[in-house]
């Protein structure tokens, strides 16, 4: 067989003649069918790999079990290159989206070619350094063609997918609509289209088989539009299951047409489709809005905020949130452990500032809603005051329904694992993330029993990647958090305290429980806030029990944020607010 042809590939065209001949003449190809795996975490890196055509994608499994997507991996492209170079077991799976071609090197191969050809390998160094660093091909790593399926013949799908097209123009990505027109057109079609635009949204109808099948087929993801006044047929996706299909990556948009029936609900579409997120549009003075979180989550420049638990200092949250709406920054995804859970939930919730802010001080300042206490069998407080508080600000919000996606940790003491909130009622939810062991009792469903998110995983920011691909915002107001030693010389009984005290300031035993609570995790702090791309780390001078010291903890969260905001450079600030540009990575990072 002759050698290959392989210059025209990017990652060789720049290599000198004789080492582009001497790959040529060594290298092994091969077809690799859509959905088969090329290998799996853990398995020896024993090749290099190029993509000749098609597409493969990359995944690690995510905080929840799920695939989680690591980046595409497209023509021309290397793949196991760093295991290789590191002498190590690969970190991630590779399947392959489409039909693919690829050429392989054998280790001992690649080892003599890098060492004998200075090209091959500077070429090599360039390409992982801009992975590692973002820069031009961070884009190419991104979903770039996505399949937008109508479950309803009255959804109008046309209009929907130009809606995302303007919507993205705004981001500065130029995206194509292709319909069943294209359902017969050979795949180097399709591919120039890809090679032409940032984005291919593929529409389809779930009606329309043989095209809704080629589209998804062809997808790097696929967004399932349902309406919300509807309920899912069972079974929604056709049986043979494309790559994407195969590998999770579906989300569901639910559809809101204002004065929406009743319908089967988001978690009932998501378990239909099998999704990992869900999105919401809502038509009316909302929908503009929708549509552009919606662009900037197809784009990979949404903006993603976690915060710490931190008992009263979580305050210091609410002012940096303020800081980064002042300066035009509005975050789409949410999420986080304990206290930092309730204020990104008001996030998720729609709140304003004024709200967020108003709903926080009734909630735990005006009075304290740990005071209800009793002789401790599981827990100093009945928890009562807790409930009826989340209650009156939460109702009965499903944490699927929320207008932006969101999350929050507890810690499941049966297992020892941090367990995720995706789905069910929010407030229990955050009943359970917020249950200080000790303080509150814990929250049980008959199998499991959840305490505070901050006893296993405080600044869950793991689980914030997991729901999405743009900037990650975080706010930790763990540092410095101390303990008064002169609460613990000599202290007054139960009794003597309260009535030196009254009822609305807890002893210090709950500083204690919160304390060491956390202590634990303290050590992954340092290895976690690596994980964001701006961090906003509040001084403060408040122990976790003074709830009464609301203003001072919000001025220092602003305080900080508006300096981080400062001092952050206009390229990355044009980016959280929205503007089209240049991707500009924010941080080094693992593409």
């Amino acid at each position: 067989m002759p050698p290959l042809n392989l210059g025209f590939l990017p990652f060789l065209n720049r290599v000198e003649k004789a080492a582009l001949n001497a790959v040529e003449a060594e290298v092994e190809w091969f077809c690799l069918p859509a959905g088969q795996t090329l290998f799996d975490a853990g398995d020896p890196a024993d090749a290099f790999y190029l993509v000749r055509s098609g597409a493969l994608a990359a995944f690690h499994t995510g905080p929840d079990g799920r695939p989680e997507l690591v980046g595409h991996i497209r023509q021309g492209e290397p793949v196991g290159e760093m295991a290789l170079m590191e002498d190590r077991p690969h970190t991630a799976s590779v399947y392959a989206l489409r039909d693919s071609e690829l050429v392989r090197l054998p280790k001992a191969t690649f080892h003599r070619l890098t060492r004998r050809h200075a090209s091959l390998m500077q070429e090599l160094a360039r390409m992982m350094l801009y992975r590692l660093r973002g820069g031009e091909l961070r884009a190419r790593t991104e979903p770039k063609v996505f399949a937008l399926i109508a479950t309803s013949p009255t959804i109008d799908l046309a209009e929907r997918a130009r809606s995302l097209r303007d919507a993205l123009a705004a981001t500065g990505r130029s995206s194509v609509i292709l319909d069943e027109d294209a359902a017969g057109w050979p795949g180097t079609r399709l591919d120039a289209f890809e090679d032409e635009n940032d984005i291919v949204f593929l529409c389809a109808k779930l009606s329309e088989a043989n095209w809704a099948r080629r589209a998804m087929g062809r997808a790097d993801r696929i967004w399932v539009l349902a309406r919300a006044d509807a309920h899912p047929s069972v079974p929604l996706m056709p049986d043979d299951a494309s790559p994407a299909a195969k590998l999770k990556l579906i989300d569901v948009v639910m559809l809101h047409h204002g004065g929406d029936r009743p319908g089967a609900g988001a978690r009932a579409w998501i378990e239909a489709a099998d999704a990992a997120r869900c999105f919401h549009l809502r038509q009316g003075p909302n929908e503009r809005e929708d549509y552009a979180r919606l662009a900037r989550i197809i784009a990979g420049r949404s903006i993603g905020l976690v915060l710490s638990g931190g008992g009263s200092r979580a305050y210091a949250h609410v002012g940096a949130i303020r800081a980064f709406r002042d300066a035009g920054i509005h975050f789409d995804v949410t999420g986080g452990a304990s206290m930092g859970g309730i204020i990104a939930a008001g996030i998720a919730m729609g709140w304003s500032q004024d709200e967020m802010e108003d709903r926080i001080y009734r909630a735990f300042v005006q009075t304290s809603p740990l005071n209800d206490w009793v002789l401790p069998v599981v827990a100093l407080t009945k928890g009562r005051k807790v409930d009826r508080r989340l209650d009156e600000h939460f109702g009965d919000a499903l944490i699927e329904d929320l207008v932006r996606p969101f999350f929050c940790v507890s810690s499941n003491l049966k297992d020892g694992s941090t367990h995720l909130h995706r789905t069910g009622r929010l407030s229990q939810a955050l009943r359970a993330s917020i249950s200080v062991p000790g303080l509150l009792p814990p929250v049980t469903d008959g199998e499991n029993v959840l305490v505070d998110g901050a006893v296993f995983s405080n600044f869950p920011v793991d689980q914030l990647r997991a729901l999405h691909r743009g900037v990650n915002v975080g706010s930790d107001v763990t540092r410095n958090i101390g303990l008064d030693p002169q609460d613990f010389i000599n202290p007054p009984g139960f009794f003597r305290w309260m009535m030196r005290h009254g009822l609305s300031d807890p002893p210090p035993i709950a500083s204690l429980l919160m304390r060491a609570a956390t202590v634990g995790v303290m050590e992954q702090h340092a290895q976690t806030h690596s994980e964001v791309d701006l961090l906003v780390l509040p001084e403060l001078d408040i122990e976790l029990r003074e709830w009464r010291r609301f203003d001072e903890a919000v001025e220092a969260g602003y305080t900080a944020a508006t300096r981080l905001l400062r001092d952050t450079d206009s390229t990355v600030l044009d980016r959280l607010k929205g503007k089209a540009g240049q991707t500009v990575p924010v941080r080094p990072g693992e593409t």
